[in-house]
């Protein structure tokens, strides 16, 4: 049995690629958005065209990539998705009612700080972990059944 896994969120730190590298050996596939911010930004008035109002600007490039986003979820068995501590993701957020809507189990991957305001979010997952290490561990026990340790 192959695990699709879509790792949602924040796209400044590392944690996605502790977890791919945590999971080797499983048979799990990963997906996730485009993470160079800059293309992010700009793919849709690359693509598209120019745009003068950058509120157009920002709605191009936030249609394109949600052709990748909502793919990826639709094809996942589980989405993760994190919260991190620079950034207000309201994308994350969304990506976690669409995975939820969408009857996807879900893992939020978040610091301690943030519990209250994700209290929604965080009650619609099935587990809410604090480092990309236990994400690791909940794939390899929902896998092959194994504890950490």
């Amino acid at each position: 049995m192959t695990l699709n896994v879509y790792l949602s969120g924040e796209i400044h730190t590392d944690w996605r690629e502790q977890i791919v590298q945590g999971a080797g050996g499983l048979d799990v596939s990963f997906s996730a958005p485009v993470t160079d911010h800059a293309a992010s930004d700009d793919c849709g008035v690359a693509i598209l065209g120019a745009e003068d109002n950058k509120f157009w600007h920002d709605r191009k490039g936030a249609m394109v990539n949600a052709i990748r986003t909502r793919k990826g979820i639709e094809q996942a068995d589980v989405v993760v998705v994190r919260f991190g501590d620079k950034y207000k993701q309201w994308n994350a957020a969304f990506d976690a009612g669409i995975a939820y809507a969408l009857g996807k189990s879900m893992i939020i991957l978040q610091p301690p700080e943030h519990d209250h305001a994700l209290k929604e979010v965080d009650a619609a997952a099935l587990a809410v972990a604090r480092e990309p290490g236990q994400v690791v561990d909940i794939l390899r026990y929902v896998m092959d059944s194994t504890l950490p340790g």
